[in-house]
């Protein structure tokens, strides 16, 4: 394909998704009173829970301005069409890229495909479930006894909700970045097992940041499944690894084996070069693997 072929096949793609947007944005209008009860039933939960433990806090919510009553609602759709047609999303997304995949590619990404959904909506649920209790701590500090007004802002409070569980799915997909990282040779399992302790003290770091709370429980809810996705991956990338290894190709070399943009053979055919040449030239043998050197043969 040419490049204008190109573009116009992303402009195709672009079209079908924003049409599915927009038709998704529609339909969860009509449906707009039930996903409004379902974001704000984490601060209902924390507002029965300030009522119990702090009965001198005034809570009500409030909208700001003539327009922001509809914008919030459009934004509410919004958000909902968006993860009620990421399939279509990400299908489209697909099938834009996979004719420039080879067979063995396309099956490593559905396979990092199929990962990286669950465990991103898995984080997205955690961090759902943990902010009732974030909102009750950090309303809580809340000064005076009775005097203060405690406004709640929706829109802003709907912007925090989002942040903070997206943050949360962030941070369960570092297993998949981690994979992803070692499977096409920029890591080795070596390298992350000398950087585990860094990797370990940073996801506790990231769950103390990420969590609105400031009790150590949530910041372990957090950080100990980051810590263990992690450990996971590590051990799959030592047994890719030694599977590669087993096959004459040195770990965390893009370049080695076939691996990087040096072995493709559209890239070689237009510089002129002998690709299958080079690619026996550089095979490592047994004594590279081992870490012996070569005797000159002169």
């Amino acid at each position: 394909m040419t490049l204008w072929e190109h573009l116009r096949e992303l402009r195709y793609r672009l079209v079908i998704i924003a049409a599915a947007t927009i038709i998704g944005t529609i339909v969860a209008y009509i449906f707009n009173a039930q996903i409004f009860d379902v974001l704000m039933r984490p601060y209902q939960i924390a507002r029965t829970n300030l009522e119990a433990t702090h009965p001198h806090l005034h809570l009500q919510t409030v909208v700001e301005g003539v327009t922001n009553p509809f914008t919030l609602i459009l934004k509410t759709c919004f958000v909902a069409a968006l993860v009620a047609t990421s399939p279509i999303t990400l299908y489209q997304i697909w099938a834009f890229i996979v004719p420039g995949l080879l067979a063995k590619e396309k099956k490593w990404a559905l396979i990092f495909l199929s990962a990286a959904v669950p465990l991103f909506l898995s984080g997205v649920a955690l961090g759902y479930y943990l902010i009732p209790k974030g909102i009750s701590v950090l309303i809580g500090f809340t000064p005076g006894n009775g005097d203060i007004e405690n406004l709640l802002d929706l829109t802003n409070f709907l912007n925090f909700l989002i942040r903070v569980m997206l943050v949360f799915g962030a941070g369960f997909l570092v297993p998949v970045f981690v994979l992803g990282l070692n499977f096409i040779g920029i890591v080795s399992a070596k390298q992350l097992a000398k950087a585990r302790s860094f990797v370990i003290f940073g996801c506790f770091v990231f769950g103390a940041v990420a969590t609105p709370q400031t009790d150590p429980v949530s910041m372990l809810m957090l950080a100990v499944p980051m810590t263990v996705l992690y450990l996971a991956a590590e051990v799959i990338a030592h047994i890719h690894d030694r599977a590669l290894i087993r096959q004459g190709i040195q770990p965390g070399f893009m370049n080695r084996g076939g691996r990087g943009v040096e072995s493709d053979k559209a890239l070689a055919a237009l510089e002129g070069r002998d690709l299958e040449a080079e690619q026996a030239a550089n095979k490592p043998t047994l004594a590279d693997l081992l870490g012996l050197d070569k005797k000159d043969d002169a």
